[in-house]
């Protein structure tokens, strides 16, 4: 049995109580979530939806600062950099933590080293919509039939190149033998944007997007790429249900830089679970097609890993590599 010594036990005492003070200062100031696009899209909502959450349970304000660029590098590299004391959070998704660090010759952030995790928030299924520059399109096989009669005529949005919403599109396009133009944007709400305003056709887009997109009927869904029919657009098919055997969407997980304390990110973790459980938060994750799923930081840093490897073997694939 190891000795221990009156220097060791009473320089361990002495960690822990310097510790403490530190612990219960935290957060002495308000806080922050980094989101990787612009206003008005699904990390937006989803991070301000957190942010109001998190506020009262922290005791401190915890505002948005939205990083657009580069399909979510530029938010992800100015997180990873960011203080290591748990006031500054990540608002990271598949696309930056899985994607980019396998599509991007340049990356400037390694999605394992630079960041702590803490916990996923939710998976948010993609719907396939199609926009008023195609008013005769009422279908997905209607959609797929025009484009292949047409190659390349049809222009497809996405939230930037080897982006989900880029590779999923693919993959439904690749499945039916079809070509179509990629329109790649900062962010989805650009992308929304140019649909609406018929610059663009269609776009593989989350859920909850596509169904405020076809409030006004110009706009349609034509199907969903996800396992079964979503509650939220009723009555519209999956892609398996028209032969391609694909599910896909967007997770959502909250980060802060590495060499924060554990103690730190402790502390965030719960206030994060616990977050996800005010009714305002819920009903925003509701109304963007899906269910708020905390997990351990573990099971948050498996899931990273294990997408990569996937998503990477897409990016082969479809060749879409970022220089």
């Amino acid at each position: 049995m190891p000795r221990i010594t009156r220097r060791a036990l009473f320089g361990t005492a002495a960690g822990l109580v310097l510790a403490t003070p530190a612990l219960a200062a935290f957060p002495d100031r308000p806080l922050r979530i980094i989101s990787g696009y612009a206003p008005g899209g699904l990390n937006d909502i989803v991070s301000r939806a957190m942010a109001q959450a998190l506020t009262p349970i922290l005791g401190q304000n915890v505002v948005v600062e939205n990083r657009a660029g580069a399909a979510g590098a530029v938010g992800a590299t100015a997180a990873a950099r960011a203080t290591p004391d748990g006031h500054t959070l990540w608002m990271g998704i598949v696309d930056t933590q899985a994607i980019i660090p396998t599509a991007y010759r340049n990356v400037q952030y390694d999605p394992d080293k630079d960041f702590a995790p803490i916990s996923l928030v939710a998976h948010f299924p993609f719907g396939i919509v199609v926009g008023p520059s195609q008013p005769g399109i009422k279908d997905f096989d209607q959609l797929i039939a025009a484009a292949k009669a047409a190659p390349g005529k049809f222009s497809f949005a996405s939230w930037g190149i080897a982006s989900t919403s880029h590779l999923a599109m693919e993959r439904v396009l690749r499945a039916k033998g079809v070509e179509m133009l990629h329109v790649p944007f900062t962010s989805q709400a650009p992308g929304m944007q140019a649909i609406m305003a018929s610059q663009v056709d269609c776009m593989a887009l989350p859920a909850g997007g596509a169904e405020t997109m076809i409030r006004d009927g110009r706009t349609r869904c034509l199907a969903v790429i996800a396992p079964e029919q979503l509650e939220l657009i009723p009555g519209v098919p999956t892609v398996r249900e028209k032969g391609i055997d694909l599910a896909s969407g967007l997770w959502k997980a909250i980060y802060a830089p590495a060499k924060t304390p554990p103690e730190i990110l402790a502390k965030i973790n719960a206030a994060v679970r616990q977050a996800m459980q005010a009714p305002s938060f819920i009903e925003v994750v509701r109304q963007q097609g899906a269910k708020p799923q905390p997990s351990t930081p573990q099971e948050l840093a498996e899931l990273g890993r294990t997408e990569r490897a996937a998503w990477g073997e897409v990016v082969k694939a479809t060749g879409a590599y970022v220089t």
